[in-house]
């Protein structure tokens, strides 16, 4: 009996066992069973996000193109109005009613488009499937326009190119017919001899009007030598600028071209130098000549030819007068320089007249200036002349200005003083002849 329940009981410990470990076995393939299944929910969810991040990212580089392909396409319209609007404006002048119609319904037409992209972007309508194509093809709408302006630039540009040609040709047509002009003019007034008017001249009814008049011819005949004198020195390569700088070191010349009246100036006051005296023409070496005795000098040589009258008469007073101022305005250095030797300079020293243009000329205008003094002196009146000093204001009692730039009497701020003097005034008595002078600007600061 006991041992049969000593093995009831050993059956039921074993009993018991049997099921704890079946309950823990249960438990441990639970616990595996849930843990599989959280990994693969864990994954599955890890793998969904990443694609919707994918599709996020995706959407965002679409979205962003497609604005891209809208601006580029908006630009390129722009631009295409730009073109219109220069063709437009290409098709005023001259007028073309068709291209100007064209041009219009061109702007029109891009307006549209214009405002159908405002309406496509406001409802969210925009072109989602292809907008690297839009973007190209915008971008090369945008370069045509671009080129149809600059040829509408270039068209524009010859259109004036050709119209200014035309200006130049009119004017260059102008000047010939002006040039040809005054090449006519003044060889009638040499054939004429613009002297001669002085013929018929009586000592009784001399005035100063008169003296004005060949004051204006013998200046006349001074510039002409001047020229003359600076094509000399032109075709003898001299420097100009050097050369006015020696005469005017201080000048300062507005335009480049007044430097002739450096030159001017110094054949002036070579020529009247002394002319307050009454011995300059060489009549006579005292005071002791009557006012008419000038005058009829005057008469006689004023229908003389001057060549002739230096060479039949060398001793003569203009002979010596002409000489004198030969010597005088023609450096030595100067002539060699301009022709090479000094053959001219000795036939002049021993009483002959060179056959040459330039004396030719400096024997016209030394002429002039000698019958002008004896005119001044035939009033019978003190003679004196004057210059005006540098710096000076300038006054038009006494002076006149010799530069035909009106523009600096306009300018601001620039004050006008006298540079030089190109020709000295003249007093005889009471009248005054103003002198005249190179004016140049002197700019002051404002007060």
């Amino acid at each position: 009996m006991e041992t049969f329940k000593c093995k009831s009981a050993l059956n039921n410990n074993n009993n018991s066992k049997s099921k704890l470990s079946k309950t823990i076995q249960k438990v441990i393939n639970l616990k595996t069973s849930n843990n599989g299944i959280g990994v693969c929910l864990l994954a599955s969810q890890n793998k969904l996000e990443k694609e919707s991040h994918k599709n996020r990212s995706e959407a965002k580089v679409k979205h962003r193109a497609v604005m891209e392909a809208l601006v580029a396409k908006l630009f390129a319209k722009i631009t295409s109005i730009k073109a219109a609007y220069a063709e437009l404006q290409m098709a005023q002048h001259p007028y073309n009613s068709d291209a100007i119609q064209a041009a219009d319904q061109a702007v029109v037409d891009e307006l549209k488009a214009i405002s159908e992209l405002k309406r496509s972007f406001m409802k969210k309508q925009l072109d989602h499937i292809s907008p690297q194509v839009t973007l190209l093809l915008a971008e090369i709408q945008e370069q045509q326009s671009l080129i149809k302006t600059y040829e509408i630039m270039v068209k524009k540009l010859e259109a004036e190119v050709e119209s200014k040609e035309s200006h130049v040709l009119l004017l260059r047509h102008s000047f010939d017919e002006l040039d040809s002009g005054n090449k006519s003019i003044e060889k009638r007034l040499n054939a004429s001899d613009p002297l001669s008017m002085f013929d018929n001249i009586r000592f009784s009814t001399l005035n100063m009007s008169q003296f004005v008049l060949f004051l204006h011819y013998t200046l006349r005949s001074l510039r002409g030598f001047v020229k003359l004198m600076i094509r000399e020195m032109q075709s003898a390569h001299w420097d100009l600028d050097a050369a006015a700088r020696v005469i005017e070191p201080d000048a300062i010349f507005v335009h480049r071209g007044h430097l002739c009246y450096v030159f001017e100036s110094f054949a002036s006051k070579t020529m009247l130098e002394g002319f307050n005296l009454p011995h300059f023409s060489s009549l006579h070496q005292d005071n002791k000549v009557f006012s008419e005795e000038y005058f009829n000098s005057f008469k006689k040589l004023i229908s003389s030819n001057p060549k002739q009258c230096v060479s039949q008469n060398p001793d003569s007073s203009f002979a010596k007068f002409t000489r004198a101022k030969y010597v005088q305005f023609v450096h030595a250095k100067m002539e060699c320089s301009l022709f090479g030797n000094l053959s001219q300079r000795k036939i002049v020293s021993s009483g002959g007249c060179p056959d040459s243009a330039f004396f030719t000329a400096f024997l016209e205008m030394a002429k002039r200036v000698w019958l002008l003094h004896c005119l001044a002196f035939s009033f019978g009146e003190e003679v004196a002349i004057f210059q005006i000093g540098k710096s000076c204001r300038f006054s038009e009692v006494h002076m006149e200005n010799v530069s035909d730039d009106e523009s600096l009497f306009s300018r601001e701020n620039v004050e006008l003083r006298v540079g030089f003097t190109v020709v000295p005034g003249f007093k005889i008595g009471k009248n005054v002849i103003q002198s005249q002078v190179y004016l140049s600007p002197l700019t002051t600061q404002p007060t």
